[in-house]
């Protein structure tokens, strides 16, 4: 076996968890504005590796309300690519993805949604809104549960 595919190899068994994560990936920009405003983003092609160390997939949502940062969505990008060799369960997942999130850009309002791929017939969907009040927010937003995951297809 040549150099290469040795170290290819030995990559490949390299096992990363969630602690592994580099949350400096995530770069944050200065609003343009003030007034308030909504920004929603999409990750449809999200992988990572489930407990097993198989591949998962899953579609990310976000609703985001900035305050003094708006995310740069090339940093975005970096950072979801990098999960891709994680071994961490959804559950997990949502919170540390949520929780970098608010770190690094301390928006207004972050509503978080993943929607796993089905695995042995059954799917997942799980959310983290900055709104609830068990997560420290107000319970401002909560006649706007009706339609906030939907998407428009352009």
């Amino acid at each position: 076996m040549g150099q290469d595919t040795e170290k290819k190899a030995a990559n490949r068994n390299e096992v990363k968890t969630y602690e592994d994560i580099d949350i400096t990936i995530l770069k944050a920009l200065p609003n343009p504005a003030t007034e308030a405003y909504e920004i929603k983003i999409k990750v449809p092609e999200f992988t990572f590796l489930g407990v097993q160390e198989q591949p998962d997939f899953a579609t990310i949502y976000m609703t985001f309300y900035p305050k003094n940062k708006i995310i740069e969505l090339r940093a975005l990008k970096h950072y979801v690519y990098q999960l891709r060799n994680i071994v961490v369960s959804y559950e997990r997942l949502i919170n540390i993805v949520y929780d970098h999130l608010v770190e690094i850009y301390q928006p207004e309002r972050l509503r978080l949604v993943m929607v796993f791929n089905p695995r042995g017939g059954i799917s997942s969907r799980l959310t983290i809104d900055s709104d609830w009040n068990i997560r420290g927010g107000k319970d401002e937003y909560q006649t706007w549960s009706e339609g906030i995951d939907s998407w428009l297809e352009v």
